[in-house]
């Protein structure tokens, strides 16, 4: 997907019993940072009363947490926009969350959702737009065959740097580390565009977007491809860096090889979870160690991973410095805390390396 920038719109974003796991990551990205939407509230009765900052990271953010709708609008009566936060594995709805999407879309408020369950499919739904004046969009939904491109060669043109963020996991902060290094290149005066490649970089506001997940296998190639020598023909920036999705040995979702194949990184950095060690959803499918991960990107990619970015679930502040250290030592990679000022240090590292 391709849009233009726009102003960002007032919304609440609906994450009903899932902000405080990883099936809330979609919410997680929202609050942290969109330039689509202005986040109002979250609405989750598990979690009514608190700040949604808060909660994620421990950075009060005045967005508060509702226990439902009703509530939500109290404080908010002229919202015209929800938007789904839910991000739940197989990307399907409970059947708790449509009576509050039919409340929504009669009221007349607009949904924006991202799951697999398309609500424009669902006569009900519509019924109730129609009846509002609502809007229905999924984003997951992809165009016709007619507007999806197969791999072509193109991505050879491809002048800018090319940097791939892929992880050990799913759900490890791929997207996020995009983000920061985009806004770390930015403060150093390097252009860049983010490739967004699924559903919650396009709702944080990711112009070049592709949702990797949802496309038919012939396309998924071509269409990373276009996605970024689009980004480069009509920006021409320095740098274009590719979300990662999955992770390469994840036992259901294997994200990075089209990624390696199509985009053609100059660079790769690694997300990294230390502290967890099955791989998410998965119980019993422990994660494959550091070492095996980084040498499976080498031997695909023909490229070493450039560094390691750290994400810090279930450690300290301290512990992560620790592990970054020990890392460090271990690989010889360099290992950062993106969320501590770190992705300076890999800015640093691409410009003696990579950029003039």
């Amino acid at each position: 997907m391709n849009t233009e920038k726009e102003s960002p719109i007032p919304c609440l974003v609906y994450c009903e019993q899932s902000y405080a796991g990883l099936n809330g990551k979609t919410a997680h990205g929202l609050v942290r940072f969109t330039r689509r939407y202005d986040v109002k509230g979250v609405i989750d009765s598990s979690e009514a009363g608190s700040d949604a900052g808060a909660l994620l990271d421990g950075k009060h953010r005045d967005i508060p947490v509702y226990a439902d709708l009703e509530s939500a609008l109290i404080r908010y009566p002229d919202i015209k926009q929800l938007v789904i936060g839910l991000a739940p594995e197989g990307g399907m709805f409970e059947e708790r969350d449509y009576e509050t999407l039919l409340s929504a879309l009669s009221r007349g408020i607009s949904i924006d959702s991202g799951l697999h369950s398309f609500l424009s499919d669902r006569p009900d739904m519509v019924a109730a737009a129609t009846k509002g004046g609502a809007q229905i969009r999924d984003i997951r939904k992809t165009p016709g065959r007619e507007h999806l491109h197969f791999f072509s060669g193109k991505i050879e043109e491809v002048s800018s740097l090319k940097i791939a963020i892929l992880g050990s996991d799913s759900a490890v902060g791929k997207r996020t580390s995009s983000w920061l290094l985009l806004d770390a290149l930015a403060n150093q005066g390097v252009s860049g565009e983010l490739i967004g490649t699924g559903q919650t970089a396009w709702m944080q506001g990711a112009k070049y977007s592709i949702i990797l997940d949802s496309l038919i296998n012939d396309f998924v190639a071509g269409e990373i491809e276009h996605a970024v020598w689009l980004a480069w023909k009509e920006k021409r920036p320095e740098a274009v860096i590719i979300e990662g999705q999955g992770s390469l040995l994840h036992p259901a979702y294997p994200g990075g090889f089209e990624i390696i194949g199509a985009a053609r990184p100059d660079v790769i950095l690694f997300q990294y979870v230390p502290a967890r060690v099955e791989y998410d959803g998965f119980p019993g499918h422990t994660i494959h160690p550091l070492q095996q991960q980084l040498e499976a990107i080498r031997v695909i990619s023909g490229k070493p991973v450039t560094a390691i970015c750290i994400n810090r679930e279930r450690l300290t502040d301290e512990e992560v410095e620790q592990v970054c250290r020990e890392i460090e030592a271990e690989t010889g990679i360099l290992t950062v805390n993106p969320l501590s000022g770190g992705m300076s240090r890999i800015v640093s590292l691409l410009q003696e390396e990579y950029l003039e």
